[in-house]
């Protein structure tokens, strides 16, 4: 939930499409990761994770002020296969073997206390941000950027804000990752793990906060309360989203405004 509602705030809200969200969720992991086995506290370490995502998501954001659309993609993209190629060379990252042996100052109860507050305090953010000038600006910003610009709207302080609070999220969310499996490998934060939460977002309802909340718990669960499902996982999604584009573009959340003239947060 936390890894689709971040990355719904760059791509649902302000339409800066990014197919390699899962190299934020992997440098916040990292990052956290090597605080914590240095000796430093659990929270410095989760910052660090959510500062170091954040730093480089403002660099992509810089990046989207001269590309859109598929272009952005494809750069998107290079992003994650960059982070993956950049610690599987790094002997002081753990290469191929990752790092191993993190402190775990917490129960499994405490990590799903963690984690549950940070989603509701995500919902909570979105929510904010949808209904405030913030939300507007960005709204403009994924309609028609050259539009937005010429009514005073600040496009590339929009988009790198946008970046920079997804990515943000999303290390916090590896900060939780590496701590609860006190082990952090370059194959937890690769391009199908990227696909796995753009999935999430486009089944749930790009841009509406609760579509996006229940996509990421049907994409979750599928293939725990259907086993046989698990080794067909990526085949399964794929055909989610074949049939969620081809049948109702706007997700489940469309689907139960269609259905029943309610419309989702």
């Amino acid at each position: 939930m936390i890894l689709a509602l971040s990355l719904n705030l760059i791509s649902g809200f302000c339409g800066q499409v990014s197919l390699g969200h899962a190299a934020f969720y992997g440098l916040g992991a990292y990052a956290a990761a090597l605080c914590s086995v240095a000796g430093l506290p659990f929270g410095v370490s989760m910052l660090a994770g959510v500062l170091v995502a954040g730093a480089f998501g403002i660099v992509v954001g810089f990046t989207a002020l001269r590309v859109r659309e598929d272009f952005l993609a494809i750069v998107t993209m290079g992003v994650g296969f960059l982070f993956l190629g950049a610690v599987r060379k790094q002997s002081w990252l753990g290469a191929e073997m990752g790092i191993s042996k993190i402190p775990s100052p917490l129960d499994k109860w405490g990590y799903a206390a963690l984690a549950i507050g940070a989603a509701l305090a995500l919902v909570l953010l979105s929510l904010h941000v949808r209904r405030s000038w913030m939300g507007r600006a960005f709204g403009a910003v994924a309609q028609d950027e050259d539009a937005a610009r010429t009514i005073g709207i600040d496009v590339a302080g929009y988009k790198i804000a946008a970046f920079f609070l997804g990515t943000a999220a999303a290390g916090f969310a590896g900060g939780i990752y590496a701590h609860m499996t006190q082990l952090v490998v370059p194959d937890a934060f690769n391009f199908i793990q990227s696909v796995t939460i753009l999935a999430m977002v486009v089944v749930g309802g790009i841009g509406s906060t609760s579509g996006v909340v229940a996509g990421a718990v049907l994409l979750t669960l599928m293939p725990e309360l259907f086993r046989f499902i698990n080794d067909y996982k990526l085949l399964v999604y794929g055909g989610l989203l074949l049939l969620v584009m081809r049948f109702s573009p706007d997700g489940l959340a469309g689907l139960v405004r269609r259905l029943t003239g309610w419309r989702p947060a």
